[in-house]
């Protein structure tokens, strides 16, 4: 069992339809039939949402994926129609509100990997494959891969675990030629911002997409190149062969698995609220994050 600690109750706003509470975001439909994307402060992990909120997290996600965007955006079309608050919603939704376009949605996580890490080392492990594709042997945890990889999943529900797919998988379910678009997009992507954030000392060791469809066009959606749906390492720390540093939620996940939290990851039972210490460092990392790749200051 995981998902909700406590899940929220969802504003309301006039002429906004509520549509779904995900980990972070709430999704919202206006009367012009756009999506209006609210990031929340919330943060999940092994699989849970926790009762403890990051202050400020949900507006570094937002601006970062504004900037990302902003930055691919001659690679990818992206979803975001504008950043204005609807009329009547409340002041705590600026700087963290998206009105996007409605898309025909992919439900397919498109993952790209440069490095070896996380399902992907557990897969290798086992098989030397990731996805169903033959790797080299003698790698290790954290070990940069002869080239970029795309490595599909299935997108669950809150409270589930994604599941790693083969490429074959994907043109099953979406059709070849789509499935071909999906790749290409996403390792394209993927290059473009592991050369950019390697410029600012960060590697980017993988990271998710989603997609849609506006008509016949292939356009980028959801949050792009975050803390929470990329690793961020900094490259002045990389060395294979042990857990990278990374600019994450990794102190929630440290704090939730010692003894100190007194949580039993195995139990049903929900885990506890974070202490104030994890709660800021852990906020310092997303903002360490955007500032290093954005050049920006966070205020």
């Amino acid at each position: 069992m995981s998902g909700f600690v406590e899940k929220p109750e969802p504003i309301q706003v006039p002429g906004l339809v509520h549509l779904h509470t995900g980990k972070v975001r709430e999704l919202y439909q206006n009367e012009a039939g756009d999506l209006v994307m609210v990031a929340s402060d919330r943060i999940s992990a092994f699989d849970w949402v926790l009762p403890t909120e990051i202050p400020d997290k949900g507006r570094v996600l937002t601006q970062l994926s504004l900037w990302w965007f902003d930055q691919l955006r001659d690679l990818a079309p992206n979803h975001v129609i504008s950043t204005e608050l609807p009329e009547g919603a409340p002041a705590d939704w600026a700087g963290r509100t998206l009105v996007c376009k409605s898309l025909k949605m992919i439900p397919v996580e498109c993952v790209a990997r440069g490095y070896l890490t996380g399902s992907g080392l557990v897969e290798y492990a086992e098989s030397r494959t990731v996805c169903g594709l033959a790797l080299p042997e003698g790698l290790v945890d954290g070990s940069e891969l002869p080239a970029p990889i795309f490595t599909p999943a299935t997108k669950a529900e809150v409270g589930e675990h994604d599941e790693n797919v083969s490429y074959e998988e994907v043109v099953r379910q979406v059709g070849a030629e789509t499935a071909a678009q999906l790749r290409q997009a996403t390792l394209a992507v993927y290059s473009r911002a592991r050369n950019i954030a390697r410029d600012r000392g960060i590697i980017l060791a993988d990271t998710k997409f989603e997609f849609g469809f506006d008509g016949d066009t292939l356009v980028l959606a959801d949050e792009v190149l975050t803390p929470d749906s990329s690793r961020f390492w900094p490259a002045d720390q990389w060395q294979p062969g042990r857990a990278q540093p990374s600019y994450d939620k990794q102190f929630v996940r440290d704090w939730l698995t010692s003894a100190a939290s007194g949580w039993d990851r195995k139990s049903e039972q929900p885990p506890p609220p974070l202490p104030r210490q994890v709660v800021e460092a852990t906020r310092q990392k997303y903002v360490e994050a955007y500032e290093r790749l954005t050049g920006s200051s966070w205020s």
